[in-house]
């Protein structure tokens, strides 16, 4: 930047650096150990206090370091407030506890980063407080930040500016703290069944494992198109097949798509696989792992969310797909196989439903109109119909169905999971019949992938997969009605 563009402030905050550093002082710091944050510090005058007037007498002196939030009053005396991870504190400058440093502290600025050590006492307003004894610049910032009350509420500004939305919004730290905690509570859970977490590749020659419109890049070396990954699904069966029974990865996910309140064209996903296994098992453990990360969160199953509270202990509610779509529409589950009728009831009810898509399509459309939206509490939804799961296996007496769920919270879906299929002639039937919706005009129908089915050729083992949305669960752990909320830098459109 420029300096004739930088205002009067920062050019101001640029000259005082040069003074810090004339005076043999670098105004960029060095390593720096603190031996409390502001959270314990405070906690350490309450367990002072409880000892007595002696213990307060002699207290040994602390260390912080944390950003400078605040300043208040002038003179030889001066209040402030330094804010680290954990929260704020009040600390005290006086020039007779300082001496010549305390010329150092006339030039810090809110936002500044410094260290400081002394003691904690309580002010006659009861506030608990350090009287700074010593100083150390940690890092003199030449942008002030915003006002406190006006100047970070904009949420584009919020997001193309996160680390200054971080330093501002405590909320905004405490939704990435407890997005961590909840993924390392996952982590906790699978790593405590004996499953392994395992990296595959983000580059795929074939977009495969989901139905999505994928992004698509070119590696020069092999002077091939490659595709950003829309799942991880083939690559971790594929290690099934390799005898890696019980298999996870946390990772990003590409898709080519809108951008919503709960979409987002990158985004992260856990898939799970479990050899020998189903999709019942799949369920238990959904309810299992979403159980353990609200506890691990917020220390109760019990989640609030918008104006409702949500229980992620199991067992949770379980409808069926198509028994669903059946009572809404009141079609019977004879009818709903007849396209027509389906269409019929479609332009009856007045939906919003294109009645030239496919009935799988269809199908997926009027359960988003009529079902999804009521499926508050955490809901399992099972048997998904053979056309919108073509990786799932059939269930024997229903050869139109799939043994497939899905878990739906506040009308979001959070968990897809299948007994997966593992007939590899089945396998390539069904990649040929989506290739041919494919040609018929449906670009987010799955590709062919002939390595996939060799590698069942060799046999893979009955087994349950599952995936889940780690953006969607923080949301709702964190109580975000925006996905943009939960992800640190989402993508945003050029200015």
């Amino acid at each position: 930047m420029s300096e004739e563009t930088r205002s009067d402030e920062e050019l101001i905050r640029i000259q005082r650096i040069e003074d810090i550093k004339n005076k043999g002082i670098d105004p960029f710091g060095q390593k720096f150990v603190a031996s409390h944050n502001t959270v314990e510090a405070a906690e350490l005058l309450k367990q002072l206090e409880a000892q007595g007037e002696t213990a307060l007498a002699e207290q040994k002196s602390i260390s912080l370091s944390g950003r400078l939030m605040a300043k208040r009053g002038m003179g030889k005396a001066v209040f402030a407030n330094i804010q680290d991870i954990s929260g704020n504190l009040q600390v005290y400058f006086k020039q007779a506890d300082l001496l010549e440093q305390f010329e150092i502290f006339e030039k810090l600025y809110v936002g500044d980063i410094i260290g400081i050590e002394g003691k904690m006492f309580r002010t006659q307003k009861q506030e608990p407080t350090l009287r700074v004894e010593k100083l150390t610049v940690l890092c003199c910032a030449i942008k002030p930040l915003p006002e406190k009350y006006h100047g970070m509420t904009d949420k584009e500004l919020r997001y193309r500016r996160r680390p200054v939305d971080l330093i501002m919004n405590q909320e905004v730290r405490e939704t990435f703290i407890r997005r961590s905690k909840m993924i390392s509570s996952i982590r906790r859970t699978l790593d405590s069944q004996n499953f392994f977490e395992v990296e595959t590749p983000v580059l795929h020659a074939i977009a495969g494992g989901a139905a999505a419109r994928p992004f698509i890049t070119h590696h020069n070396a092999l002077d091939m198109p490659f595709y950003l990954r829309i799942a991880t699904e083939l690559h971790l069966k594929r290690l099934l097949v390799g005898g890696m029974e019980k298999v996870y990865e946390i990772g990003r996910i590409f898709r080519n798509e809108g951008v919503s309140y709960k979409h987002n064209p990158e985004f992260t996903t856990i898939e799970i696989y479990q050899a020998y296994a189903d999709y019942q098992d799949m369920m238990t453990l959904t309810e299992t792992i979403f159980e353990n990360a609200a506890l691990a969160c917020l220390g109760t199953t019990q989640v609030p969310y918008k104006d409702q509270i949500l229980e992620f202990k199991g067992p949770w509610k379980r409808i069926r797909y198509m028994d669903a779509i059946a009572e809404k529409t009141g079609l019977s589950l004879c009818e709903l196989k007849d396209s027509s009728k389906v269409v019929a009831k479609i332009k009856d009810m007045k939906l919003n439903i294109d009645p030239s898509l496919p009935i799988g399509k269809l199908y997926d459309e009027l359960f988003g109109e009529l079902v999804e939206g009521e499926c508050i509490q955490p809901t399992i939804v099972y048997d998904y119909p053979i056309e919108n799961s073509p990786l799932a296996k059939q269930i024997p007496n229903s050869p139109d169905l799939t043994y497939r769920f899905e878990a739906i919270v506040f009308g979001m879906e959070v968990a897809n999971a299948f007994t997966e299929l593992n007939d590899p002639i089945d396998q390539k039937q069904r990649f040929e019949q989506q290739m041919l919706d494919r040609e018929s005009g449906d670009d987010e129908a799955h590709q062919m992938d002939h390595d996939f089915v060799e590698s069942l050729e060799y046999g893979m083992p009955p087994a349950g997969g599952l995936g889940i949305g780690i953006d969607r669960l923080a949301m709702l752990l964190s109580n975000n009605e925006s996905i943009r909320e939960v992800i640190l830098f989402p993508h945003m459109r050029n200015k």
